[in-house]
């Protein structure tokens, strides 16, 4: 089901970033072939002359509501439930703007998706980064700040949850905790990899809006986009419990000239929740198995063992720079720095690829880790030259 393919001609980002001849394990954008539904909706609705202006369907906000009930088992209320047209990160972006004038900073921890910093500064709000507390355990790799978050007076607080880059799943009482720190500002929990929770994890996924209860100050940020891999067909769907912030954030999309509902990517996304279990099902347990030889192969240089997704966060001390992976090994990850100060040095891997192409990578990666861990003599010294040597020592040299 899930075997190699090719994204020639497709105008993929995550390869041309890469460049030609190179396995790309960047971006986080799986090579895995997707739900057959999904095609399926969109050439009957591209069958239809008329392209439109949509609205957003009721039942669209039902067939949200009724996927957390299955996949969950949490409650939303359908009223809650904002259907746009836009990918998550412009959703951040309109937010900052429905909530102006912030009281205070808008903080994340790093090491973090960078875009949240991006998007906070593109809207001219003030940003603090506090740094994520380590542990060591790659089982349970970082603790959140929360003496930190509460002392910032935060006027938003961005949180990927499960945890971007590590794929680690923030508890419910993480969440609780967090939201309690922020308040009264607003926390955002951006939940896109929430629905790729590993059948093993051992964890639920927190979904913000339900285990706090429908605060006002917390909203979900979700897509169909990593979950089935269409991201390409910008859409998603914001959890909002409070009823005056639906109304600003209507208010704020009105201004950009954007309204709720969609045409090619609510299709998509009304194909996937209906129809897109079980490919899911089937795409996880691949996605385990992916796990387990990436981490297998990788070892030490893991720092977090994954519960969701597909994202493999890695010390880079005995692997190297992106740069010279790219160039010694023609496999391109994501630089850690990108995700804050916390990131230096680290590198994140996406293990979301056929098998065949995951094992042949992880062979190029494994060989660069023996390479630099090997010891080296100066390029002058020969066999017979290393300690113990009698040679007799040239001209100029001392013992």
């Amino acid at each position: 089901m899930f075997e190699r393919f090719s994204r020639a001609g497709t105008g993929s980002a995550k390869w041309a970033r890469a460049g030609a001849g190179r396995i790309a394990m960047g971006v986080a954008d799986m090579d895995l072939p997707g739900p057959a539904a999904v095609g399926a909706a969109l050439r009957v609705r591209a069958g239809h002359p008329a392209f439109g202006y949509p609205v957003a369907e009721a039942a669209d906000r039902v067939l949200v509501a009724d996927w957390y009930r299955r996949r969950h088992g949490v409650e939303v209320d359908p009223r809650w439930v904002m259907l746009l047209p836009f990918a998550p990160g412009t959703a951040v972006r309109l937010l900052v703007e429905a909530v102006r004038p912030l009281p205070g900073p808008a903080v994340f921890v790093t090491p973090e998706w960078g875009g949240f910093a991006r998007v906070c500064r593109a809207a001219g709000a003030a940003v603090r980064e506090l740094p994520l507390l380590e542990t060591g355990d790659p089982a349970d790799p970082y603790r959140l700040p929360l003496a930190g978050v509460a002392a910032a007076r935060p006027g938003l607080v961005l949180l990927s949850s499960p945890h971007n880059p590590s794929g680690r799943i923030w508890s419910a009482a993480d969440v609780r905790a967090l939201a309690a720190a922020a308040a009264p500002g607003l926390l955002v929990s951006d939940e896109v990899h929430g629905d790729l929770r590993h059948p093993d994890a051992g964890a639920e996924q927190p979904v913000a809006v339900a285990v706090t209860g429908g605060a006002a100050n917390v909203v979900t940020l979700n897509s169909v986009g990593k979950t089935f891999n269409v991201s390409g067909l910008p859409s998603c769907f914001a959890l909002v419990p409070d009823a005056g912030l639906r109304e600003r954030l209507t208010a704020v999309m009105a201004g950009f000239g954007l309204w709720e509902g969609g045409l090619l990517g609510a299709v998509a996304q009304r194909a996937a929740l209906a129809e897109g279990g079980p490919w899911l099902d089937a795409a996880l347990a691949h996605l385990v198995r992916a796990r387990e030889l990436a981490t297998a192969a990788l070892g030490g240089a893991v720092l977090a063992r994954p519960q969701s997704s597909y994202l493999l966060w890695l010390d880079g001390a005995g692997l190297g720079t992106r740069e010279e992976l790219l160039t010694r090994c023609d496999v391109e990850l994501a630089d850690g720095g990108d995700f804050g100060a916390a990131g230096s040095g680290r590198l994140r891997l996406n293990f979301a690829l056929p098998l065949d192409r995951l094992r042949t990578a992880l062979t190029r990666l494994t060989c660069e880790m023996s390479a630099r861990a090997a010891p080296r003599f100066a390029p002058e010294q020969t066999e017979q030259e290393q300690p113990g040597s009698s040679r007799e020592p040239r001209d100029g040299e001392t013992r």
